[in-house]
């Protein structure tokens, strides 16, 4: 039976007022969508103010025509564009005037709670690291995204989806510590519920670094207050039996880009099916309230945005060619990480862990923990 599903919910900090940094150029269909989705944003929370990066002259233009945004944006000029064609090196080495660094180094300089940017996935990880740096003790950063789930809250939270296509087994320990702190802000759960991807659930199965994870993992569970349901395979991503998938960026990725193209082959099917014949049209119509739920609880746009977890800020990476409504939930989702201190969060968990962990004799002295 279908669950009703809820929306993440917001950290216990939520209410006071949070400034979210734009990158407002370097999604695929550039400025528009990005200035309507802040705007459908800012008309549901009165508490959020944006600084807002780009073509100074159209961004002013298009955000007049927004009353919901009036006195609560800042733009500020950026001359350059990160396409999404750029190669990150390139980008480092080139892109001090882009929209995209200077909305990062609105994070460093902590004029922002958030950086939301619609562009380049490398390069903005790239331009990040650099700018924002590692959090101490975390040797690979992730990206975290909420996965549409059979849970009571409607969604389960996977990393990597494809920050870096290596993960050894300290760091799918750290992945596993960062996406508790995801799950307590993001789902409200106290305590949850982390599962490790592995080609089976037995024991003997997988790499020796997913062995290696497991018995690290298992050991920290108490310590780090969540509970580990052991090895996860890939039809327990949407299921109920984990609140937090744990896997490396290369798994996670493909992952993430098949469910997001099944997910486009059964709508596409679905309507194939009823424009058949006369009949299932009819049909159509009369199961038109059930395909809009369904379409709703499957949705991408509703669970828009990538956390880059493991670093001295936050960055959400929002789907580059996000309309309105994709964009204003990953700005709804940084409101919710601003709000609740979510950086602060993470860096305590992680140090929290290194020296107990060091301590038993568990990880390495200078594998990543510091």
């Amino acid at each position: 039976m279908t669950q009703n599903v809820a929306e993440p919910r917001p950290g216990p900090t939520a209410g006071k007022p949070v400034t979210i940094a734009i990158d407002a150029m370097g999604g695929d269909k550039g400025p528009v969508p990005v200035i309507a989705g802040m705007a459908r944003s800012a008309a549901k929370n009165p508490d959020l103010r944006f600084i807002v990066f780009g073509d100074k002259s159209r961004l002013e233009s298009l955000i007049s025509k927004r009353k919901p945004l009036s006195g609560r944006v800042d733009v500020r000029h950026a001359e350059g564009v990160v396409t999404m064609d750029a190669k990150p090196s390139q980008v480092m080495r080139n892109g001090k005037n882009t929209s995209m660094w200077a909305a990062v180094d609105a994070v460093r300089d902590r004029e922002a709670a958030v950086c939301v940017s619609c562009g380049n996935t490398g390069a903005l990880m790239a331009v990040s690291m650099l700018r924002l740096r590692k959090t101490e003790g975390v040797n690979r950063p992730a990206i975290a995204c909420l996965w549409p789930s059979r849970n009571p809250n409607g969604f389960n939270v996977m990393l990597d989806v494809g920050a870096d296509i290596r993960a050894d087994a300290e760091d799918l320990l750290q992945y596993a510590l960062m996406g508790t702190s995801y799950a307590r802000v993001g789902l409200g759960l106290e305590r949850p519920r982390i599962g490790l991807l592995n080609v089976g659930t037995e024991e003997h199965k997988g790499r020796a670094e997913l062995k290696q994870a497991y018995d690290l993992i298992d050991a920290a569970a108490d310590t780090a207050r969540f509970d580990f349901v052991g090895y996860v395979e890939g039809g327990d991503i949407p299921s109920s039996r984990v609140d937090v998938v744990v896997t490396d960026g290369f798994t996670g990725n493909i992952a993430l880009k098949t469910g997001e193209g099944t997910a486009k082959l059964i709508s596409e099917a679905l309507r194939e099916a009823f424009r058949h014949s006369v009949l299932s049209r009819i049909a159509a119509v009369l199961a038109l309230p059930s395909m809009r739920r369904l379409s709703k609880r499957i949705d991408p746009r509703r669970v828009n945005g990538g956390v880059f977890l493991g670093l001295n800020g936050t960055v959400v990476k929002s789907h580059g060619s996000a309309d309105a409504t994709g964009v204003s939930a990953a700005i709804k989702l940084a409101y919710q990480l601003g709000a609740a201190g979510f950086h602060e969060r993470v860096k305590a968990r992680v140090a929290s862990m290194s020296h107990p962990m060091q301590d038993q004799g568990l990880i390495g002295q200078n594998n990543g923990f510091q």
